[in-house]
């Protein structure tokens, strides 16, 4: 009995990949038949085939892009896809018995056009009763596996993304309408004209006027189906970005955040990033760790460790791993210590090792030493120009000076979009942030000509946040201001300070070694490859200059056929690929009136505009700064990150 309640579950399990299996053939297929009939329409037998004698299957692109889509939210198992489904196959059952009973009440030879033509041939005869048998296979295969369709999908503006899709769609009717009067082709009125303007712009897929023969060009046929296309993108782009922007961390979670970082956030150095405000949280039942995460591309991103208690780390996964089972989101781990690999991995989750994290230790560091020649020539070179470095905590800087801090370092960025994710802050300037420690360096005529940012790693750490410096400052401002905050570390009470992330570190050395292995040697070569584009080698060797300890740095997953999916999404959240949409963001804190704090606390959940209020002061930290309980208003953009770091 419980086998066969096992392979009961087993073959049910597959109806949702099966079904995004036939989806996604016909949408290929409509596609490229769309495609085709630019030359022509009538080679074109397995489009056909299937549109006579299993589903619809107009050569149209808008219905290709709706398919398309249909098929992934399938195959993601969405409880929205099941419903869409299953009246997709219910709407094309109704036709399907509405022609049959047409068939058997008038007869195939009897319906017929106003030119005596009949409406159904052969071929289509036949496959309304193939049809009809088929939808309802599909339909009763659909009522048996409804329980394997269980993931929600994440709220957002709905009626504002069918607003955006019947608008573009209705334009989109009126200029194919103003198209077909120029090229009509063999429409010969205008109701013909209007009608086949809006069936190609929603799909093809239902006629509705069975005695209309006429009909436009291929390439005006490819137009109309393209700008449907355009409109249900559209429609569904802003349904993602408006799901996107509800995801953030709001108020309330951030003060939960920090006041889980107060009592554990010297267990990881990527701790304080948890109060990005792009993240979402989900807590432990008794509130003592969460986890921190982004939705990309449909994976449940997370970065670093869990924030609090380590005994209530495995509740706190247990809760993201539910959310991400009940939205059918894939889970992953950017970053994880060994400690936070364990831990995932006790969880079911995969490990595997990414890079290695540079940790410089204040009592160790030594600018005299025999193996840091490089750096002390090079800080030796930037001070005989004349700069000068200053070290202080955010809360010291006057937030005049914060805000224009911010924008040289947004002027700085040498890439459009500001990149960081798991290494990254993603503002600068905000008054939460007074523990931060900033670096300046001046030029001999005062002027500011690099900086670094560092967030808080519990009561005697500090972690790099950002690192900017302008294209025509003296080589060696990055050492220079690196071996300042060494020296000034005492005196702030830091004992140990992380600097940037070397990705695939291991191999750069070993590779590099004599004897080294044919493998490794070829995984090296690969690495040096594709360091022309990213800064891969060279984010080794800025950290390795500094003789600093490494620590291993994980990649946590689910399955390993889901590693490119996981690979493409790091790669949107860092920053290396920008996502259509994306607007290049200053990179600033709240800014503050004369003579007066703002805290651009956000208002709940949809709005991102800040307004004042009253800072509440809650003591002081171990470090002796005043803590406060601000939230700040956070940027979309992120700091550029110790992922992508130029050293030079």
């Amino acid at each position: 009995m419980a086998d066969e309640r096992r392979a009961e579950r087993d073959w049910r399990g597959q109806v949702p990949r099966t079904f995004a299996t036939l989806l996604w053939v016909i949408a290929v297929v409509c596609a490229l038949a769309a495609l085709s009939s630019v030359v022509r329409t009538d080679i074109q037998p397995v489009r056909t085939a299937i549109d006579a004698l299993l589903l619809p299957a107009p050569a149209n692109l808008a219905y290709a892009v709706f398919i398309g889509t249909l098929a992934s939210a399938v195959l993601r198992r969405k409880r929205l896809a099941y419903r869409v489904l299953v009246g997709y196959f219910s709407l094309t059952l109704a036709v399907g018995v509405l022609a049959g009973v047409l068939l058997l009440v008038v007869g195939a030879n009897d319906l017929t056009d106003d030119a005596g033509r009949r409406l159904f041939d052969s071929l289509e005869t036949v496959g309304v009763w193939v049809g009809i048998a088929f939808t309802a296979a599909a339909l009763g295969l659909l009522l048996a596996a409804r329980r394997e369709f269980y993931a929600r999908v994440r709220s957002g503006s709905t009626w504002r993304a069918l607003a955006v899709f019947l608008g573009l769609a209705a334009v989109s009717v009126g200029v194919g309408y103003l198209l077909l009067t120029a090229v009509p082709g063999s429409l010969h009125t205008w109701s013909d004209r209007l009608v086949y303007a809006v069936e190609k712009v929603f799909g093809g897929a239902i006629t509705l006027d069975l005695t209309r023969r006429g009909q436009a060009p291929g390439w005006v046929n490819l137009l109309l189906g393209a700008f449907g296309a355009t409109a249900f993108v559209a429609g569904l782009f802003t349904l993602v970005r408006s799901q996107r922007a509800a995801a953030v961390l709001h108020p309330d979670e951030e003060e939960r955040i920090r006041a889980l970082l107060a009592r554990h956030g010297g267990r990881d150095s990527l701790g304080y990033f948890a109060t990005r405000r792009d993240k979402a949280a989900v807590f432990s039942a008794s509130g003592k760790a969460a986890v921190t995460y982004r939705v990309v591309n449909g994976v449940c991103l997370a970065s670093g460790d869990p924030v609090g208690d380590p005994e209530a780390w495995g509740p706190a996964i247990e809760a993201w791993l539910g959310q991400a089972r009940e939205y059918a989101w894939t889970p992953a781990v950017m970053g994880a210590s060994e400690a936070g690999a364990r831990a995932y991995h006790r969880h079911g989750l995969k490990v595997l090792h990414l890079g290695d994290e540079a940790i410089l230790l204040t009592r160790e560091f030594d600018l005299n030493g025999p193996d840091m020649r490089p750096v002390r020539q090079a800080v030796h070179r930037v001070e005989r120009a004349g700069y000068t470095a200053r070290v202080r905590r955010h809360a010291e800087i006057p937030p005049e000076e914060l805000a224009e801090l911010a924008r040289l370092a947004t002027t700085w960025r040498d890439t459009e979009h500001e990149r960081g994710f798991s290494m990254a802050l993603g503002r600068l300037g905000d008054p939460a942030d007074g523990d931060c420690v900033l670096v300046d360096a001046r030029d001999g005529a005062g002027r500011v000509r690099a900086i670094l940012s560092l967030s808080p790693w519990g009561a005697d750490g500090l972690s790099l946040d950002l690192m900017r410096r302008d294209r025509t400052a003296d080589n060696g401002v990055m050492e220079f201001m690196v071996a300042a905050l060494l020296g000034a570390a005492p005196r702030h009470g830091v004992e140990r300070v992380s600097l940037n992330f070397a990705v695939f570190r291991s191999v750069f050395e070993q590779g590099a070694r004599i004897g080294a292995g044919p493998i490794i040697r070829l995984w090296r070569h690969a690495l040096l490859f594709f360091s022309r584009w990213w800064q891969l080698e060279s984010l080794y060797l800025s950290n390795a200059k500094y003789q600093p300890h490494w620590t291993p740095r994980y990649l946590c997953f689910a399955e390993r056929r889901e590693l490119a999916r996981v690979g493409l999404a790091a790669a949107v959240a860092e920053g290396f690929l920008a996502l259509p949409g994306g607007r290049p963001t200053p990179l600033q804190g709240c800014r503050r009136a004369a003579g007066r704090s703002v805290s651009c606390r956000r208002p709940p959940r949809r709005s991102g505009r800040c307004r004042p209020s009253r800072p509440r002061c809650s003591g002081r930290n171990r470090s002796g700064y005043a803590r406060r309980s601000w939230t700040g208003c956070a940027p979309r953009a992120s700091t550029r990150t110790r992922w992508a770091f130029r050293a030079r």
